[in-house]
């Protein structure tokens, strides 16, 4: 099983869903250059952020905790530890800030 984004030029596979680890996350350098932040929570259910948490301008975002909170799956930088839903990309401590959001899929290989 692979995992794909969605971007602006159709479906990127961006690794094997193996490589991932449930409640971890992980980088990805996508071909614009631009980072996404990947990561499988319990369910293993896939999600993709931008990775630059936009408090610090650091790429850290596939370094944080994932955590839930009123039924939204959330990370928290790991720098000043903002939470970000990971459906939406909204920030839950900030609601005038946000990250990018990448729809994904797991497919077949």
């Amino acid at each position: 099983m692979t995992l794909q984004l969605l971007l602006e030029s159709g479906w990127f596979t961006v690794c094997d869903q193996s490589v991932l680890t449930p409640g971890r996350g992980a980088a990805a350098l996508l071909p614009d250059g631009r980072q996404a932040a990947l990561f499988l929570d319990r369910a293993r259910r896939p999600y993709a952020i931008g990775n630059r948490d936009p408090f610090t301008g650091a790429h850290v975002l596939s370094r944080g905790l994932i955590g839930t909170h009123e039924g939204r799956t959330f990370v928290a930088s790991p720098l000043l530890k903002q939470r970000f839903d990971l459906e939406t990309g909204a920030c839950l401590d900030d609601e005038e800030v946000s990250v990018p959001v990448f729809p994904c899929r797991v497919v077949p290989v």
